[in-house]
């Protein structure tokens, strides 16, 4: 065959799999895959470079990134914690309130008015009604949900759990008592992203889908017992943020920080991958909410909301965080260099469920989950 020849018949094959590709074809290979259960594990107050490039710790620093996908380029929204919360269940942008924390008091977003990208305008902490979150889409759908939270209800008095013991959150207009942690119950509201709706708040069955983290191990028996999707935070000693602990991390001492982190998911990392729904379609995300107080860096064209000029206080963002993809959908090993955020982690979830996007996840030209993610995913041929 001669040279001639031989390049008239690539191109010809090349010209027929380009005819042959259907919109329905091009549709399918950027899709997410069937992922039916998604675990969010939200952790505190750590540098992408402390985590993953200085650690020394032995199953954060190695074995989780050998097992999963690290996101090299993932950004937090803001500083300091409670608006990051809020905006990876929301896409609400911080307001001057939930970047501080609400520590001044627990009070509503007043006027609360929405502007047309689903930004409530105005300060506080409680969003109204008319302010969705994920989990507002996924019982619309049918679907399941729970937010998961290490020692909420220890000490009912303290942050005003109900008689099951679940949906803990400060009185409205009073002083949260959880912003620091006690020998005996370590949980902080603000690390607590659904007690700031009222869509929550005001209707018993969604609040009861706030239960402490004791919970977990039993709702991971058997499919039909496991969310599809499940937001998983550990207490002020164990999330990381504490360096010295008022009551014990997960192995017995008040050592904190990534040691305490370290400890607590070599502990249950394993129990949610060892479970029937995570073998079968789960995704576990482990993420940080910000980055230190001197990195305000972002990404994905990220804009200040109507409630605060700098969301990350010195700047834009909330700078350069760790993240953690695990799924069989997932190459472990892997590593991921495309620019992410909390917004673009929550309209990837949105997209995996199948559900519109909320707030700033619905951003002109915010990238979300693709193959670069689901590297290990092969689509079926359309028949």
């Amino acid at each position: 065959m001669t040279a001639v020849v031989a390049l008239s018949t690539l191109a010809a094959a090349i010209a027929t799999a380009v005819l042959s590709s259907s919109p329905a074809q091009a549709a399918l290979s950027t899709s997410p895959p069937p992922i039916h259960h998604v675990w969010v594990i939200e952790l505190e107050n750590e540098s992408y470079a402390n985590v993953l490039v200085h650690s020394t710790n032995e199953y954060l620093g190695h074995t989780l990134p050998s097992l999963g996908a690290v996101m090299t380029s993932f950004y937090a929204t803001g500083h300091d914690s409670l608006d990051n919360y809020i905006a990876e269940v929301s896409g609400e942008a911080p307001n001057a309130w939930t970047q501080d924390d609400c520590k001044e008091r627990y009070i509503k977003v007043t006027p609360g008015v929405l502007l047309p990208d689903d930004q409530a305008v105005g300060l506080g902490c409680v969003y109204p009604t008319s302010v969705k979150t994920i989990a507002d889409q996924l019982t619309a759908k049918g679907l399941t949900w729970k937010g998961y939270m290490e020692d909420m209800g220890k000490i009912p008095a303290r942050d005003n759990t109900n008689a099951a013991g679940d949906c803990g959150h400060p009185i409205l207009n009073t002083v949260d008592d959880t912003q620091g942690a006690t020998a005996g119950d370590q949980y902080a509201s603000r690390h607590d992203p659904f007690v700031y709706f009222d869509t929550i708040l005001d209707n018993p069955k969604m609040c009861d889908n706030v239960v402490p983290l004791t919970r977990l191990t039993h709702d991971l028996k058997h499919i039909s017992t496991t969310p599809n999707y499940s937001w998983i935070t550990p207490n002020l000693c164990n999330d990381g943020h504490d360096a010295y602990c008022a009551g014990p991390n997960i192995g017995g001492t008040k050592t904190g920080g990534l040691y305490a982190t370290d400890l607590w998911l070599h502990h249950y990392v394993p129990i949610i991958m060892a479970s029937p729904a995570y073998k079968a379609d789960g995704l576990i995300i482990i993420t940080w909410d910000e980055s230190g107080d001197a990195d305000a860096s972002s990404c994905c064209g990220a804009l200040p909301g109507p409630g605060s000029p700098l969301p990350g206080i010195v700047g834009i963002g909330g700078g350069h965080i760790a993240t953690i993809l695990l799924s069989k959908y997932v190459k472990a090993g892997s590593t991921d260099p495309t620019s992410y955020d909390h917004y673009a982690m929550l309209a990837s979830v949105e997209n995996i469920f199948g559900l519109s996007h909320l707030g700033e996840a619905d951003a002109t030209g915010l990238k979300t989950f693709g193959p670069d993610v689901f590297n290990n995913y092969r689509p079926a041929a359309p028949k």
